[in-house]
């Protein structure tokens, strides 16, 4: 499903660490800037509440968003969030203007299926390494997936899923595959308890987000 992020904001016209500090004190708005396209960079402030709340989504880093500024609409991306060092508190954001006639690329979450119906773990007693959580793609906006899903249910003990075996949608590419074979890292694979990645062509160390084995039966394992 499509979410439809729709924010408010108004043009910032005092600059500088000074008038950052008086907006965060304020405690109503987060400072921010939009740019690219053929517009000049945008200074903003927008609305607090609205914004957090958008953040605790994980389709909101992978979705075009609308951003009201004074009235005037603009689709963007969300590009970089800088973070107080300390507190829980977002002190800058930078969103990208998008063109529905120009491909953006852009960082969207990979979502395994299948995981407690998988053979490598159910039945030959593997433990489920995830060796990526999200992957860079190229499309046009009107093409961009919130998510990638990949079923694992089939993959066996010994077995390494890949880039190149992720079903993609109509008009998205997979930015790494585009600089060639080499690049068509592994994405999730099965080992043996006692082994690590090796057989997984050498993709380092496993993850530690999501691990199965048969005693788990399947339980959820910590997402990022």
């Amino acid at each position: 499903m499509k979410h439809d992020y729709q924010l408010t904001a108004v043009a910032r016209t005092a600059l500088g660490k000074g008038a950052s500090r008086r907006l965060r004190r304020a405690n109503e708005r987060v400072a921010a800037i939009i740019y690219g396209g053929s517009a000049e960079p945008q200074p903003i402030a927008i609305d607090k509440p609205a914004f957090y709340k958008a953040l605790e989504e994980e389709a909101f880093f992978s979705s075009i968003v609308n951003i009201d500024v004074d009235g005037k609409k603009e689709q963007v991306v969300i590009r970089d969030l800088q973070r107080h060092p300390y507190k829980e508190l977002i002190t800058h954001a930078d969103f990208m203007r998008v063109d529905a006639t120009h491909e953006l690329t852009i960082t969207v979450p990979l979502h395994f299926a299948g995981e407690d119906e998988c053979k490598g773990v159910r039945e030959q007693d593997g433990v489920l390494h995830v060796l990526a959580n999200d992957v860079e793609v190229s499309c046009l906006p009107a093409d961009l997936p919130e998510y990638l899903e990949v079923n694992v249910a089939a993959l066996e003990l010994g077995n390494t899923l890949h880039l190149s075996d992720i079903p993609m949608p109509k008009g998205v590419t997979i930015v790494a595959l585009t600089h060639g074979e080499d690049h068509d890292t592994g994405i999730v694979t099965v080992t043996h308890p006692d082994t690590g990645t090796d057989d997984a062509d050498g993709e380092g160390e496993p993850s530690t987000d999501v691990q199965r084995t048969a005693a788990d039966n399947g339980g959820e394992g910590d997402k990022v």
